[in-house]
């Protein structure tokens, strides 16, 4: 792949960033550096905002069949490219090819749950609420929203937060992170071959200077973060001085909960997939692994043969499972909580440190599936959001020992049961204190109509993704009162009817 320098997107134009200083990009399945990536100026950030909103200004009374029209005109567009899309972002966040295009084909999908705004942007309407008086609730778009992505899904964010903000009629401010940019240089190309009016989306590259430049303007209306729960905190406190929306998915420690009567090829499809997918480096990725007594030694022997099954290589090898984690100071990390799950007296059944992959690939940023046992709620390694393939396999003493457990977590994304008990199944739905649950699948993330979210510390903000909700939180509720009078002479009578004591006022018209 061709050396690249990441430019920015604004105002329908493609402009590099001058005398500011820029990161380089790599390849983590190589340690290749492949390109940089600009520290934006504050310059380019205000820009980015006064564009944005003068856009914002005729983009909201464009009709709402035509701004529907775009987003059928993105969709089709990445369909078309679908495959280059998808080795972009094998290329720098380094997700394994097959899963690449799951990622792609998940913002085509969403995009096609977007087309369905001229039924979700209606309101309501009340005939006759009194005497001559109708009211209706019209749903209007808000303004400039900015949106800061991970870098685990550089497609499925820009699917959470685009279509919907600008098929209601607002405009769009969009950091990627720095370590995976390629994805919006090409949905940029994208967007600059479509009847887009300059400014509606633009795409700004940087650190936390860029959101920081949002929170006391008044161009902006609210911000948009997938990220760790901390950085959400800190934007949802800076948001709430500014008197700005927030929609805000913060971190995650999931647990899948095998009961006795699992189907073994069911659950061990889904651990791996669910555990090791996407290295483990996704909001819904198991991480916990809680079983009954009953089963528990069965548990660890199969985990344990089909962990060992799992090939680890560069994204782009059709014959790998799993590629390498974001970068050196992720592997470190990873590795750091091994030696934590040790000290603390977890028992390592894999470890996961250095595996082997090919020569060209020594240099790149991997880390092997990893599996601790005999793990205690107490410990680290099951309280804290690794983000890596490292699983935690506690043993739990029945259904309610293991709600109890995913009670006191502080993170509540999401939680998954398997079990063939339709009461195990019923009563995990209803208690498990997380805001997505599973029975009989690994990740528990909800289809494109539904919203997408978490509780507790995984959701700090207003709203969820995606879906009605997604869609409530980048547009307000106007309510008209109106009175229909029939045209008539006036009256040429100056009476006046004077009000006393005994006359009640209603608060509301009549």
């Amino acid at each position: 792949m061709a050396y690249t320098r990441v430019k920015n997107y604004l105002n329908g134009e493609w402009v590099e960033e001058k005398g500011v200083e820029y990161m380089p990009l790599y390849n983590p399945s190589t340690g290749e550096e492949i390109g940089e990536v600009p520290f934006s100026s504050n310059q380019s950030a205000l820009l980015a905002i006064d564009s944005a909103h003068e856009a914002y200004r005729s983009w909201r009374k464009t009709p709402l069949g035509k701004r529907v029209d775009i987003l059928i005109g993105i969709r089709q567009a990445m369909i078309e490219k679908e495959e280059e899309l998808a080795f972009s972002i094998a290329i720098d966040q380094a997700k394994h090819i097959s899963e690449a295009r799951g990622e792609v084909r998940r913002v085509i999908e969403i995009l096609e749950a977007a087309c369905a705004l001229p039924s979700l942007m209606q309101g309501d309407y009340m005939e006759r609420i009194a005497a001559s008086i109708n009211a209706r609730v019209v749903r209007q778009p808000l303004g400039v929203f900015g949106g800061v992505a991970p870098f685990n899904f550089p497609a499925l964010v820009f699917g959470w937060f685009v279509p919907y903000a600008i098929g209601a009629g607002n405009a769009f401010i969009y950091k990627p992170s720095s370590l995976s940019p390629l994805f919006m240089q090409k949905m940029g190309e994208i967007l600059s071959q479509l009847d887009l009016p300059g400014g509606v989306v633009n795409i700004i590259h940087g650190e936390k200077e860029i959101p920081e430049s949002w929170y006391d303007q008044s161009k902006i209306s609210g911000v948009c973060l997938v990220g760790s729960s901390g950085t959400a905190k800190k934007i949802a406190e800076a948001c709430g001085r500014g008197g700005k929306r927030s929609m805000l998915l913060g971190g995650a420690k999931n647990y899948l909960l095998v009961m006795e009567d699992v189907n073994w090829d069911v659950f061990i499809d889904n651990f791996v997939h669910s555990c090791f997918g996407s290295a483990g480096q996704r909001c819904l990725a198991g991480s916990v692994v809680a079983a009954v007594p009953e089963v528990y030694d069965e548990l660890i022997e199969r985990t344990l043969e089909a962990a060992k099954k799992v090939k680890v290589g560069d994204a782009l090898d059709p014959d790998v499972y799993m590629g390498p984690v974001i970068s050196k100071e992720a592997k470190a990390r990873i590795e750091n909580y091994v030696e934590i799950g040790v000290e603390q007296g977890s028992k390592l059944l894999l470890d996961g440190r250095n595996p082997p992959v090919p020569e060209k690939n020594k240099n790149g940023y991997f880390v092997g599936p990893t599996i601790f046992a005999d793990v205690t709620p107490c410990r680290r390694i099951a309280q804290e959001e690794i983000f890596g393939p490292l699983v935690s396999i506690m043993k739990v003493s029945d259904l309610q020992d293991g709600l109890d457990i995913i009670e006191r977590q502080r993170f509540g994304n999401g939680a998954c049961i398997f079990t063939q008990n339709q009461y195990y199944a019923e009563t995990f739905i209803t208690e498990a204190n997380v805001g997505m649950v599973g029975v009989n699948v690994g990740v528990c993330a909800p289809h494109p109509y539904m919203p997408f979210g978490g509780i507790k510390d995984s959701l700090i903000g207003t709203n969820k993704v995606q879906g009605n909700e997604g869609l409530d939180f980048f547009t307000q509720n106007k309510i008209a009162t109106v009175r229909t009078i029939a045209p008539q002479e006036n009256s040429a009578s100056g009476d006046q009817k004077i009000a006393t004591s005994d006359v009640v006022r209603s608060c509301v018209a009549n």
